[in-house]
């Protein structure tokens, strides 16, 4: 058997989807700038996809920004929204937001607790005595699933007088729209939802300051130049759509097959796999495992035997190096070399879910 669960890295393309996608990739190929009849029935698809989405988080149109990706709407948060001002972010960020960080003159990290939370304390306490403008916090962590308390952490942003930026990439769990309520931008990404790769946004509130990322055409407020990706973002306003009206329903299915996933792996190897961000909330459909005889050959057998995982950002899955995540939450160099990131989909089958956690046990129990 063959079995997905790699959702966190990327999604299928759901069936709804390519069927919205279709036709801007055949009869409707215009440029949406063009004046013709060609680039205007394109530009009406981009605005119904603008006002779609906008009516999923509960903005405005003009205040979203097509990006190609998570990743990019993720730099042009730091790099756009600082000013040239002090930006803070967690220390569990992904890469794409912590990377431009550290090429910034005046940035600082907050560590996360042991749980992987950044408590609302914690980053006052960091804020105090500081000029910052920007604080970037992620929704969902990416590895450990762990949810953070955005709307306390924007409040303590907002008291300090920053600006706060969410990377909301896998935060399919969440109300987007109470996001996008307290927190003055957001970054999407559709290959997370079951959209098509290649295609995010970046939303900003209306009256705050956004520096222009790509020069040479007026596309997107003249802040982003470049033809727009039609099929894409048609196709990311109905995995959103989608995400939205089975929000409840990939909630109940994905945690029902985590919590027997995590039970069967704990009782299989008695002692010798830790449940990483446990103690806080976690996303349904996330699973982060250190194992205590973990690391890279286990996902090589786990491939070989036909499950697909991870150990950690797909981003960084060919560097050979402890996650920055679990060295946050206190891990030694050596257990953050053993995780592996297990993630559910709607896709995924109960009858899949058990064959993966005998598979791991089985592996596992050999190795001993």
């Amino acid at each position: 058997m063959n079995v997905y669960l790699d959702y966190a890295a990327t999604s299928p393309l759901r069936a709804e989807v390519l069927e919205r996608m279709l036709p801007c990739l055949k009869e409707n190929f215009g440029n949406p700038d063009s004046l013709h009849a060609y680039g205007r029935r394109a530009a009406f698809l981009v605005t119904e996809a603008r006002d779609r989405i906008a009516e999923v988080l509960g903005v405005r149109p003009n205040e979203i920004y097509f990006t190609s990706g998570g990743t990019e709407a993720d730099n042009w948060a730091v790099c756009g929204l600082s000013q040239d001002g002090g930006v803070l972010a967690s220390s569990i960020e992904h890469a794409a937001v912590l990377t431009p960080l550290s090429r910034l003159p005046r940035c600082a990290v907050c560590r996360t607790g042991e749980d992987g939370v950044l408590s609302p304390a914690a980053l006052a306490e960091a804020l105090s005595g500081r000029e910052i403008s920007l604080v970037a916090v992620m929704a969902v962590n990416n590895e450990t699933g762990v949810i953070q308390p955005v709307p306390e952490l924007a409040a303590a942003a907002h008291e300090q007088g920053a600006l706060f930026f969410s990377d909301c990439v896998q935060a399919r769990c969440c109300d987007l729209k109470a996001l996008t309520a307290v927190c003055d931008a957001v970054s999407l990404s559709a290959h997370k939802l079951g959209g098509p790769k290649g295609v995010g946004l970046l939303w900003v509130r209306k009256g705050v300051r956004l520096s222009p990322l790509i020069a040479g055409g007026e596309q997107e407020r003249a802040l982003r130049g470049g033809t727009l990706n039609v099929a894409g973002i048609v196709g990311m306003a109905e995995a959103l759509s989608l995400a939205r009206s089975e929000r409840e329903a990939f909630i109940s299915h994905t945690r029902s097959l985590r919590d027997a996933f995590e039970a069967h792996i704990l009782s299989a190897l008695n002692g010798e796999a830790r449940i990483d961000g446990v103690e806080a909330e976690r996303a349904p459909n996330l699973s982060h495992i250190t194992f205590a005889r973990g690391g890279e050959w286990l996902l090589s057998a786990l491939d070989l035997r036909g499950i697909a995982c991870s150990g950690g950002a797909a981003c960084s899955a060919h560097a050979a190096r402890p996650s920055h995540v679990m060295l946050a939450m206190g891990r030694t160099e050596e257990e953050a070399k053993r995780g592996v990131r297990f993630s559910f989909g709607q896709e995924t089958t109960a009858e899949e879910m058990r064959f993966a956690a005998e598979t791991v046990a089985e592996i596992l129990r050999e190795r001993r």
